[in-house]
Formats: structure tokens, C-alpha cells, sequence
């Protein structure tokens, strides 16, 4: 199917920090039973956003899901969550199961269209590659991965269109809340500490690794700590993670941060919901300045 790209688009290169090819005759019953979402739906979405738990429930890695051309084919995609977390973790649960895992990540890359660059979604593999609805910003992106070889070739189809920075693109993720997996996410974390359980977990898709765990979150209905928006001022960004303070009490810790342009930083930190409350003054030392806000608090 014919990608049409608008030039007037904001664009970002990029390449995968996952990309796994599944096969098998067992490849959809063993990724529906690993995956935190449902995976039935792959065929009226080009691809599933979603979740690699541990048995507690904390999160090891993220990706997308997506079918290939066979049909016993899938793939798994990441931006920032590497093929080895996301391949160790599968392999450990392939028994007796007839599933094969090739990771093809230094194969493939990809770019990002902003601003309705894509006017056309296909459904699946498409033209040179696969195409489907990102997680880089609140008005969403289109995705395009493509094999490295088709670099030139996808590169004059988009000439014209502005080329965005990794700190921009950045920016843009961090003021829309969205976390990165995992920095911002990870195995010491649960998915409802960073508000993700919406577009990331099937509470009625059936068992998966961490599913009870998840069950009884969604009963409580109650985390004690949170992934919230700051802001920062000083001098420059300090090094990651860095641990925040209230009142000389450590209350979490900054996870990214990226400068805004003005002299200061914005960037999302897991905050203690104990001690954090909205509009909160925190700083980087137990006995330092003030130097970092909480934007707002949910």
C-alpha cells in the first residue's frame, strides 16, 4: 500500500532499540500469554502498545507488537528498550513451545511524522516496511520502520519535511507526560506508577506473567507513588537519576530531563505521593536550594 507523506510534516530518524522477529506455529499463544495486552486485536490496528512484566508485576521492557506478512509472523518493536531485555525475557518462557525469536534490530530504522505526516495508515506490512501510530507526543505520531537498506530510498520520499533534533522529540515526550522504558519505567516500577495501565494492560484478555499482580492494583485502585511532570531551574540538568528532597526528606527521584530552552529543565519524576503534593518545592540535596517544581498532580 502507497505511504502518502506530507512535506509540510516534522520528521525525526531514528533506529529501533528492539526489533524481533517471532515465528512459530505457537507465536500468537505465546505473546498473548506474555504480553499485558490483548493481541486479538492486531488486524483492526496495525500494531498493540504494551508491557514485558516480571512475576511482581514491575516492568522490564515495553514495545509494540505488530503481525507480519505469514501467518505465523509477528514482530516486536521498541524505541528505548533493548532487544536483549525484551529477547532474555521471551526465551526464558519458551518450554515446549514452537517459537523461533531472530533479533533483526541493526536491520532496521526508522522515522517519525509529526503533524498528520502520514495521511495514509495501512493496516500491516507496508511498503517497505510497517507503518502505525507512535507514542512520541499527546497529538500522537505515525511511525515508518523500514530496512536499513531502504534508507535512501524512504529519505527522498520525505525530502522537505523539517528534521526534528533527539532533544526536541524528547521534549515534546516528557511534557506530554509520556515515559520512556526504562528510564523513566523499570523493574523496580509497576505500569500504574507512571499512569500507563489505560493504553498498556488488558484486564480482560485472560492470564499473562503479572496479571494477578495487575488484578488486585485495578481492585485497590491505589499507588503510593507517581511519575509526575517537573520543572527545574539552576544550573543545567544534573546527572541520572538524581534524588529529590522536600523539606530534607528524600520523596523520589528525577528520572529524565531535558533543557527547555529558557535556562532550565523539564522532566518527569517518580514522586513518593505520601510527601508530594501539587505544586510541590523540591530540591536536589537534602539541605539544598529549591530548584525543581512539580508541574501538577494526579
Amino acid at each position: 500500500m502507497t505511504i502518502n507523506i506530507s512535506t509540510s510534516s516534522r520528521v525525526f530518524w531514528w533506529r529501533p532499540a528492539a526489533w524481533l522477529q517471532i515465528g512459530g506455529e505457537d507465536a500468537a499463544n505465546f505473546l498473548q500469554g506474555q504480553f499485558t495486552n490483548d493481541l486479538r486485536s492486531l488486524g483492526k490496528m496495525p500494531a498493540v502498545y504494551g508491557l514485558w512484566l516480571n512475576v511482581k508485576g514491575k516492568v522490564l521492557a515495553d514495545s509494540f507488537v505488530l503481525r507480519g506478512g505469514g501467518p505465523n509472523e509477528f514482530w516486536i518493536g521498541s524505541y528505548f528498550s533493548s532487544a536483549k531485555e525484551i529477547r532474555e525475557r521471551l526465551e526464558s518462557f519458551v518450554i515446549a513451545d514452537d517459537v523461533s525469536i531472530t533479533d533483526a534490530t541493526t536491520d532496521w530504522a526508522g522515522v517519525s511524522l509529526f503533524d498528520g505526516g502520514a495521511t495514509t495508515l495501512p493496516t500491516g506490512p507496508a511498503e517497505g516496511g510497517f507503518v502505525f501510530p507512535g507514542r512520541r507526543t499527546k497529538a500522537g505520531s505515525v511511525e515508518w520502520v523500514f530496512p536499513v537498506a531502504e534508507m535512501e530510498r524512504v529519505r527522498k520520499k520525505i525530502s522537505g519535511a523539517a528534521e526534528l533534533t533527539g532533544e526536541e522529540v524528547a521534549r515534546e515526550r516528557i511534557t506530554a507526560g509520556i515515559p520512556a522504558v526504562p528510564v523513566d519505567l523499570g523493574p523496580g516500577d509497576l505500569p500504574n506508577e507512571a499512569g500507563v495501565e489505560a493504553e498498556a494492560i488488558s484486564y480482560t484478555k485472560g492470564c499473562y506473567l503479572g496479571q494477578e499482580v495487575m488484578a488486585r492494583l485495578k481492585s485497590m485502585g491505589q499507588v503510593r507513588r507517581r511519575l509526575l511532570p517537573v520543572t527545574g531551574s539552576g544550573d543545567g540538568i544534573p546527572a541520572l537519576p538524581a534524588r529529590l528532597f522536600a523539606n530534607g526528606r528524600a520523596v523520589g527521584e528525577l528520572r529524565s530531563a531535558v533543557a527547555d530552552g529558557a535556562g532550565g529543565f523539564v522532566g518527569l519524576a517518580m514522586l513518593s505521593l505520601v510527601h508530594v503534593q501539587g505544586g510541590a518545592a523540591l530540591a536536589l540535596a537534602a539541605d539544598g536550594p529549591v530548584t525543581v517544581h512539580v508541574e501538577h498532580f494526579t
